[in-house]
């Protein structure tokens, strides 16, 4: 794990959640091989740039798919054999940031040691 990894991690959340299930769009899958850990293997390698810039591309495309939604609309798309309303994919992605924010946190206080008070 590592904060390039969550980033690019963050970028796929965004694109499945708003374009493939909500918009229904068909779009590849950012940073996937074949190895579902595919975004957090590799980021040795991996241009931090890319991964910035295809987070903010996702997040302020899933803004537009959002703005034009009700939030009892359903998704057109699909993951795991079910369908997802807009208010359960806004939730969610709540739930997302939170998690990887607080492994961000506790990257961060490895390296510099500093503690909540």
């Amino acid at each position: 794990m590592s904060p390039l990894g969550l980033i690019r991690h963050m970028a796929h959340v965004e694109r499945v959640w708003f374009r493939l299930v909500l918009a229904g769009e068909d779009v590849p899958l950012l940073f996937k091989d074949g190895d579902p850990d595919c975004d957090f293997n590799g980021v040795e390698s991996a241009p931090a740039r890319e991964a910035f810039a295809a987070w903010r591309a996702e997040v302020q495309h899933a803004r537009k798919v959002s703005a034009a939604l009700p939030l009892d609309a359903v998704g057109e798309g699909e993951r795991h054999g079910q369908v997802y309303s807009h208010r359960w994919v806004l939730v969610h992605m709540i739930e997302e940031y939170a998690r990887h924010n607080g492994h961000a946190d506790l990257l961060r206080e490895r390296i510099d040691g500093a503690t909540g008070a």
